[in-house]
């Protein structure tokens, strides 16, 4: 029953993340920048750092490779991504402290992370066309202030749902 219900709270954040790139899409506030919601990839960082890493990894290759079918071109950015992140994210807690600070940043980290291997990506296979500096100011920076919100709303209301399943015995 706790696979099925953190299941369907992942494919809720995948929903949530087009709705929600749909509804701030364009000039809506009166300029001409880019928010690109990571509400998925937030998910699959608390679920490495408060379920375990092969929960993660796990969620990060299905998610990933969903996420490559639904948004991009190319097959296996996201897919091969996001599994080596929770990897990552996972050693690097073991070194770092984990409190809701530390995990927060570390969140947001893990964010611009996949926003900028994205782009770099995209560029060297010529889907980008956006100049490094018009993607930092147009992109990067809205897309990561709009994620940082929603790491500091979330992190709590997360961090309670995953340890409440208590992942940490049975997949290690």
């Amino acid at each position: 029953m706790k696979h099925f219900i953190l299941s369907f709270v992942a494919l809720l954040f995948f929903v949530f993340e087009s709705i929600f790139a749909q509804l701030f899409a364009g000039d809506m506030f009166g300029s001409n920048n880019i928010l690109v919601p990571r509400f998925m990839i937030v998910f699959i960082f608390y679920l490495t750092m408060y379920g375990s890493r092969r929960m993660g990894m796990l969620y990060g290759a299905i998610l990933g490779l969903t996420y490559d079918v639904v948004y991009t071109e190319v097959l296996g950015i996201y897919m091969f991504l996001l599994p080596f992140l929770a990897y990552l994210i996972s050693k690097c807690m073991k070194i770092l402290q984990n409190n809701i600070l530390i995990t927060c940043l570390m969140a947001l980290v893990f964010t611009a992370v996949v926003e900028g291997v994205s782009y770099q990506m995209n560029h060297i296979l010529t889907f980008a066309d956006m100049p490094f500096g018009e993607f930092m100011e147009r992109r990067f920076v809205p897309t990561i202030i709009l994620n940082l919100v929603f790491i500091i709303i979330s992190c709590y209301p997360l961090k309670r749902l995953i340890e409440k399943f208590d992942l940490q015995g049975e997949m290690e």
